[in-house]
């Protein structure tokens, strides 16, 4: 399946990546429809649409879709917080100790859904979110600047690159968290 081009202004930064350019910039329905699309489209299933400029800037903002059979490996990021404002779907922000015991469950919608609609953290815990609706779509504010490999990835949950083991992953913490 070919994924039509992006609305208008955006910039593909990468395969998952687009960037809203400019010292304004909006973001409307279609943009969150075609990231939607591309996610579907994608092997990590999720894609995102930068609202900062660079990598250096302090404060990073995201439009950020995820397909519901995505797996994203517990992590945490030391020295940030994080927040996410949801805009469509429903999501459980999972936390978890250093053993993988899940120590909290936040559980998100869209505004008038069953769940809050806005989550922050400000600690370093690890924490994944679990996709509960076909499509989630959030807005994700961090502090910057982004450093690759900054994050740190749970020592409890498998890689990412491990399509078979991360879905078994995700499919006994579905359960535990039901």
């Amino acid at each position: 399946m070919t994924t039509p081009p992006p609305p208008h202004p955006l910039v593909a930064q990468s395969e998952t990546v687009l960037l809203a350019p400019g010292p304004v910039c909006s973001i409307s329905r279609a943009h969150t429809d075609y990231l939607c699309e591309l996610a579907r489209t994608v092997s990590r299933r999720r894609a995102r649409i930068n609202l900062h400029v660079t990598n250096a800037d302090k404060l990073h903002e995201m439009i950020v879709a995820v397909a519901g059979d995505s797996y994203i490996r517990p992590h945490r990021h030391p020295g940030k917080s994080e927040s996410f404002h949801m805009i469509e779907g429903e999501v459980d922000v999972v936390v978890f100790d250093d053993g993988g015991d899940i120590t909290d469950c936040v559980r998100l919608s869209a505004p008038g859904g069953a769940g809050a609609f806005c989550y922050r953290m400000s600690e370093p815990l690890f924490h994944t979110v679990v996709v509960k609706s076909s499509m989630a779509v959030f807005h994700e504010v961090t502090d910057g600047p982004f450093i690759l490999g900054q994050a740190v990835t749970a020592p409890f949950a498998p890689d990412e690159g491990d399509a078979e083991a991360g879905a078994a992953f995700l499919r006994r913490l579905r359960e535990r968290i039901q």
